[in-house]
């Protein structure tokens, strides 16, 4: 038998070669100091407008005060999963507050939004099954929903007469599940909540709700958009508003013990540090407190003031307030480009490329912080307009 042509290290080096050659190689850029509204990147200081740290709890006095405390307490490192020896104080008082807080039966918590996800489907849906997914949704939905084997419909963003038209057939499936971002993480929209979720009922079909960008920022008290709704799961991260890191599953508690059972990600995986947990714990009633909310009405003043000096530059933004703001440009290699141009001008608002969006709709996508200032603000639309020239429409 002859020699390949190429080993498989040369055809990997090719792929990567064909990435760099179509602009969507990546790097990870050299990050320093705290996630604030300002940091260094490369060694630059910057405007920080890439962060999901929306209401600058990351770095916050207290939270990291609770933390470690937590610390000296309880050690670090969990030591196993949940269900051998992990299953420590504050992961237990944790899920029984989110619980409290979501208005729901139980909650478990996982070790990442995306890992949760995966758990869910995968736990809940089989090749019996049929799971309803908006065309937009995050890359975990996506991928959990082929993990579980079930029929995958795939209706256009936010439109539900395609989703009524595709529930009103398949009644022959075991169990039916419509899922869904709240806030779409790329765009800055809203799903239409209340009305898929009473779709949804009308068919006898479940809900999972992604409230990842959500919560923390909107719904009452920051509880995210799931309020009042009678949504089955809500996926929640620890790791954006709150400041934390990981993520949780909110529910009637059927649901949650069965994700218990059976949820991979969450049996085999080592429990999240309980500082970790003791963190988000304390976040979660900052969030609730005045301070939460002098934070949100922060927040959503910068998102009126940003989004009025993107319209006055002719550039279109979200149809709502909206903390995630893109600038699609449509070229991958033209987007880096204005992304390099707005850091030498210093402000890091990152490219966003396929196959994170759709082809030929990459983007510079612009996250505001509670913790920005006026002049934050203002700075970054001084700096767009100066590139104004080279963005379409």
């Amino acid at each position: 038998m002859s020699p390949p042509d190429r080993t498989p290290l040369e055809h990997i080096q090719e792929e990567l070669a064909a990435l760099e050659a179509r602009g969507l190689g990546r790097r990870m850029r050299q990050i320093s100091g705290p996630q604030a509204a300002e940091l260094n990147v490369d060694g630059r200081p910057v405007i920080n407008f890439s962060s999901n740290n929306y209401l600058g709890f990351a770095d916050h006095p207290a939270l990291r005060a609770v933390a470690r405390a937590a610390m000296e307490s309880d050690g670090f490192g969990a030591g196993a999963s949940r269900l051998i020896v992990g299953n420590l104080a504050p992961h237990r008082a944790l899920e029984s507050r989110i619980a409290e807080w979501k208005g729901t039966d139980a909650a478990l918590l996982f070790n990442s939004g995306y890992q949760a996800n995966i758990g869910i489907l995968s736990a809940l849906l089989g090749p019996d099954d049929a799971v309803y997914s908006d065309q937009l949704n995050h890359a975990s939905l996506i991928d959990g929903a082929r993990l579980s084997r079930a029929r995958i419909h795939v209706f256009p963003h936010r439109d539900l007469t395609a989703l009524r038209d595709a529930l009103r057939v398949g009644h022959a499936f075991r169990r039916r599940l419509v899922m869904t971002d709240s806030i779409f993480s790329m765009d800055g929209d809203r799903a239409p909540l209340p009305e898929l979720v009473a779709l949804a009922r009308e068919h006898d079909a479940l809900t999972l709700v992604d409230d990842a960008h959500a919560v923390g920022v909107l719904g009452e008290a920051g509880i995210g958009l799931c309020a009042g709704l009678p949504v089955d799961l809500q996926m929640g991260t620890l790791g954006k508003a709150l400041g934390g890191f990981g993520a949780y599953v909110a529910g009637a508690r059927p649901f949650i013990e069965l994700l218990l059972q059976r949820a991979r990600s969450f049996v085999f995986t080592t429990a999240l540090p309980s500082p970790v947990a003791a963190f988000a714990g304390a976040a979660i009633d900052l969030t609730a407190s005045p301070e939460g909310a002098d934070r949100r009405a922060r927040l959503a003043n910068h998102c009126a003031r940003f989004q009025a000096g993107l319209r006055a530059l002719g550039l279109p933004t979200p149809a709502e307030p909206s903390h995630i703001v893109p600038i699609v440009v449509g070229g991958a290699r033209q987007t880096m480009a204005l992304s390099e141009a707005l850091l030498a001008a210093g402000v890091f608002a990152q490219g966003i490329r396929p196959p994170t969006v759709p082809e030929g709709t990459s983007r510079l996508r612009f996250a505001l912080m509670a913790t920005h200032t006026d002049a934050h603000i203002d700075a970054a639309l001084g700096a767009i307009a100066t590139l104004r020239a080279e963005i379409p429409g």
